[in-house]
């Protein structure tokens, strides 16, 4: 019987439930799911389909796996683990679990590519890296688990098993090669495809059935980006290691129910407020678990929905240019190599938004071998659908279409749940300037305090800039998360009045004023509420981008109490840089990409300020972390404007950013 509290749901309220009805029930999937893994799109390595993946050259998978076979495996300890309780390290741990796992992957592909009776060392490979996971204590990741909270144990609790992300890529991992191997598994290690399903029912089936106290659930009202990529990954689970039909059908009922949740926690613009990053380990799971069911169905649960209309546009309306795209919350601003851009193209062309298709299209074709890092199921679906060979055949056609020349939305977007626009100097393109305002609360998944920040970018390189996600540690999710510099609102270009931090929660947020059209893209918000004054129009900030002039305008207006108990007598405007900056004469500055490690555009930024009297103050973030520094280079600065005495009280502050030429 589960444990903990559920909440009542009106079924109307849920897409899925609405569309499917009692077709997904556990009664009625039964019946559904009959026969269902011989309907997936991914096939076992004997089937003819092997013989076009074989065809491909996967040069940098197969020179890797070569080198690390027969070596010894990653061994996570438990003074790796112990790390996350001791002193806040997270990496120690999951990165040899992760590296781990990617070598798995790799001895996957390599087996189903050797074919049946000629692939004994490689099947050995995947032999000794599927028993080293049944045997490894906690499929959780120690930052997630509870063992700690619970017993003050740093050492996980083989009696209690977490059910986690890491948990969630696991048991998928074991279930697809599980599909892919089976019988070669038998054939060479009897005995290793039932210890498969044994673990995945002790740490995964029964604790999803058997508690309804899991926060990734949704119960509570909050739902975030662990609900659809944990239920996708136990819908494969339960599709290709549960045997027992009534048991599989209350598995694979009980995940459509949380993703049900999830959906209907998307906004009709289809928003993410985690941001583009997020999509693809939040709404990108749902679109994969979806597929998934509709295959093992048979068709029976179709989810053509209006809902995944504006996830599937998401990505490309963030889209700034090459690889840089809009980054909110814990985002990077440039997309990793290895993601599931296939997945996305398909379901573009299938509700026929061609914008999205062709953007989904040239980064797929783009795309080198799949990434291990993205996980197996996501490498064998690159590798097998027929689509994703499509894609990536026409190599004159991948040439001709350079990522910076992508297509995007005509004039930019608006998206009024999150209070986010993106605006195009030249509409339909990514030459010359882009903005992106934000306004916002800061109570958001993964939030950063950025309520009325900005983003510029010069022919698709931003140069205003949001630092994006540094390496988590244990400070990341815990109650110091707001003395990270990257969280806070003093290293966002966003306003301080009275040198305040924004505030923490749904209340501190913007008041939109203005929203943008597609002739006149401004963005109008009032901030008081952010910084905990009296009214929101206190401080209003406008961001405008004007395609005439060629020029982006970020105009500052305020009227302020005298200081509150905390606060300064200062009133400073802050903006975030990326690149080279100079600062010239009579209220100007340029920054330059120089310094940035993948810019490509020589292209910089002209700014000009008034009034001229404000203070500049420079500030240098040299940058130690890698997830910063690869993307941004050695350091960003910090441009403050002071304002004059004359203007703390009430004032006005316009900052007008150009293009170089």
């Amino acid at each position: 019987m589960a444990t903990g509290t559920a909440a009542v749901e009106a079924p109307l309220l849920y897409p899925l439930r609405s569309a499917w009805g009692n077709r997904a029930d556990a009664s009625s999937l039964v019946d559904s799911l009959r026969g269902s893994r011989d309907r997936l799109a991914v096939r076992p390595a004997s089937d003819a389909g092997w013989q076009h993946v074989a065809a491909r050259p996967l040069s940098g998978l197969r020179a890797q796996a070569e080198a690390e076979k027969g070596t010894a495996w990653p061994q996570p300890l438990v003074s790796h683990y112990a790390r996350y309780f001791r002193d806040g390290n997270r990496t120690a741990y999951e990165g040899l679990v992760a590296s781990r796992q990617q070598r798995l992957t790799r001895a996957v592909v390599m087996a189903a590519l050797a074919g049946l009776g000629s692939g004994d060392a490689w099947l050995d490979e995947v032999i000794d890296g599927a028993y080293l996971l049944c045997e490894q204590s906690s499929w959780s990741w120690a930052a997630h688990d509870d063992v700690f909270t619970l017993d003050g144990d740093v050492v996980p609790d083989r009696t209690r098993p977490y059910l986690d992300l890491g948990a969630g890529e696991v048991v998928a991992q074991l279930a697809w090669l599980d599909l892919v191997l089976g019988d070669a598994l038998d054939e060479r290690a009897p005995g290793l495809r039932k210890r498969l399903r044994l673990e995945a029912n002790e740490r995964v089936i029964r604790p999803f059935l058997d508690r309804l106290d899991w926060h990734w659930l949704g119960l509570n009202g909050d739902v975030h980006n662990w609900n659809p990529w944990i239920h996708s990954n136990i819908i494969v689970a339960a599709l290709l290691l549960v045997e027992d039909a009534e048991l599989q059908a209350q598995s694979i009922a009980r995940c459509v129910e949380g993703l049900d949740r999830f959906l209907a926690s998307i906004p009709a613009d289809g928003a993410i407020d985690e941001g583009f990053a997020y999509w693809w380990n939040g709404a990108g799971r749902a679109l994969e678990g979806l597929a998934l069911l509709e295959e093992a169905s048979g068709g029976e649960l179709n989810p053509d929905l209006p809902v995944i209309r504006g996830l599937v546009a998401f990505p490309h309306r963030m889209h700034l240019g090459d690889r840089w795209f809009l980054n909110v919350a814990d985002g990077p601003a440039r997309a990793h190599e290895g993601l599931p851009w296939g997945m996305l193209h398909a379901w573009a062309l299938r509700l026929g938004d061609s914008h999205a298709a062709e953007h989904a299209e040239s980064f797929a074709a783009a795309e080198p071998d799949p990434d291990p890092r993205s996980g197996l199921g996501r490498v064998l679906t690159s590798l097998t659908h027929p689509a994703s060979r499509t894609q990536r055949g026409d190599s004159k056609r991948r040439s001709e279409r350079p990522l910076g020349h992508v297509p995007s939305p005509t004039w930019g977007t608006y998206l009024p749940s999150v209070q986010i626009m993106v605006a195009r100097q030249n509409p339909g393109s990514t030459d010359g300037l882009t903005l992106a305002a934000k306004g916002g609360h800061n109570g958001e998944h993964h939030n950063h305090r950025d309520v009325g920040s900005v983003v510029v970018a010069v022919d698709g390189v931003p140069l205003l800039v949001d630092a994006g996600q540094p390496t988590y540690t244990a400070q990341t999710f815990g109650p110091d998360r707001y003395g990270i510099r990257a969280m806070q609102s003093a290293w966002h270009s966003v306003p301080a009045p009275f040198g305040l931090e924004q505030g923490t929660g749904s209340s501190f947020a913007a008041t939109v004023l203005q929203e943008p059209t597609p002739h006149e893209p401004t963005l109008a918000l009032g901030l008081g509420a952010a910084y905990g004054l009296g009214h929101a129009e206190q401080w209003i900030r406008t961001s405008l981008l004007n395609r005439e002039l060629g020029a982006v305008v970020i105009d500052d207006r305020w009227n302020l109490p005298s200081p509150p108990p905390g606060g300064t007598h200062d009133v400073d405007i802050t903006y975030l840089a990326a690149g080279t900056v100079h600062l010239g004469q009579d209220a100007t500055a340029t920054i330059t990409p120089v310094g940035i490690p993948t810019a490509s555009s020589p292209v910089g930024l002209h700014l000009r300020w008034k009034p001229a009297t404000a203070v500049v103050l420079v500030d240098e973030w040299d940058l130690d972390d890698p997830l910063l520094s690869d993307i941004w280079g050695e350091k960003l600065t910090r441009i403050r404007f002071r304002m004059p005495q004359e203007n703390r009280a009430s004032g006005a502050f316009t900052l007008t950013v150009e293009a170089t030429s």
